[in-house]
């Protein structure tokens, strides 16, 4: 089975980081920081591919998608 193609039109998703991960684990920390997120009520902006997603609905207590 062929591997589906990433979104070729170059869409993007910001993510704000609006909870602090003190407390939890640091699996759920260390997903926060893969994204490059450092600091509290930061946003960034990643490609909207299904990877991006799913790493944001691992800490949706902590992670937002903005739009």
């Amino acid at each position: 089975m062929a591997k589906k193609s990433e979104n070729s039109a170059g869409g993007t998703v910001t993510i704000q980081y609006y909870r602090s991960s003190i407390g939890y684990s640091q699996k759920q920390k260390d997903i926060v920081r893969s994204l490059g997120i450092t600091k509290l009520n930061q946003t960034v902006t990643r490609p909207d591919s299904p990877a991006t997603r799913g790493i944001v609905n691992k800490v949706p207590h902590l992670l937002r998608i903005v739009d």
